[in-house]
């Protein structure tokens, strides 16, 4: 059945804000000129100051303690987007039992068994597009902690520290940018969800979403203390 025919133009317009707000605020947070006054901009700059302060430290058993613990954070929402995943097909395997469970609930609309399908392998893209910015997240992760090993000893005169400590900023720069990239999937994946309630649920939570991640980038507590000013 053709894509225009599942949904009405309601449907149609919520889909094209859903992708918006998403789009941009990558945008705004990545490239757009405001990129340098978020969140994510100030915890790079922490980011490369630890690997500066890593490539003087004698013992770096500290070091490689925080990239466990970001290793296994990552890891951690990598498995929740499988069981995501995994919970968004066996919603399709009973579909017709889950569709009328849900059409008594008070704020049900009427959906036919095919749209209620697309809704959940729209929602599995989702989750799919959060755990390979995930997996990959890891493996920057895990490629920053052989770099930092390559990285001399603060007592050692080696002229290519400040290059070694170069590559382990930028490589944990980009584990994060993709992790965050993949929490924002998630966390847009909440938006998505006010589409099973209909078109105007999605569009106001999406909207609510959105404004609370703009939030976070631009006027948190969070990003104060990450630019070492009071909150």
């Amino acid at each position: 059945m053709p894509f225009s025919e599942l949904f009405t133009t309601a449907d149609m317009g919520a889909i094209a804000f859903f992708l918006a707000v998403w789009l941009g605020f990558a945008w705004l947070v990545e490239f757009s000129p405001w990129r340098e006054r978020t969140l994510s901009f100030a915890m790079n700059a922490r980011r490369r100051e630890w690997m500066d302060v890593m490539s003087v430290r004698s013992l770096r058993m500290v070091d490689t303690a925080i990239m466990s613990g970001l290793q296994q954070g990552t890891a951690f929402f990598a498995s929740t987007c499988i069981l995501a995943i995994g919970g968004c097909f066996a919603m399709l395997g009973s579909g017709d039992v889950v569709l009328r469970l849900y059409m008594e609930l008070p704020f049900a609309t009427p959906t036919s068994s095919a749209a209620w399908e697309a809704k959940l392998i729209g929602l599995a893209m989702i989750f799919a597009y959060s755990f390979f910015k995930f997996g990959w997240s890891y493996r920057l992760f895990n490629y920053c902690s052989i770099v930092i090993g390559a990285v001399p000893n603060a007592e050692d005169d080696a002229p290519d520290r400040a290059r070694q400590t170069r590559r382990a900023s930028e490589l944990n720069v980009l584990a994060g940018k993709h992790f965050n990239a993949g929490l924002r999937g998630i966390f847009l994946s909440i938006g998505f969800m006010g589409w099973f309630a209909g078109p105007a649920a999605f569009v106001a939570a999406t909207a609510l979403i959105g404004v609370i991640l703009v939030r976070r980038q631009f006027f948190s507590a969070a990003r104060l203390a990450a630019l070492g000013q009071d909150a």
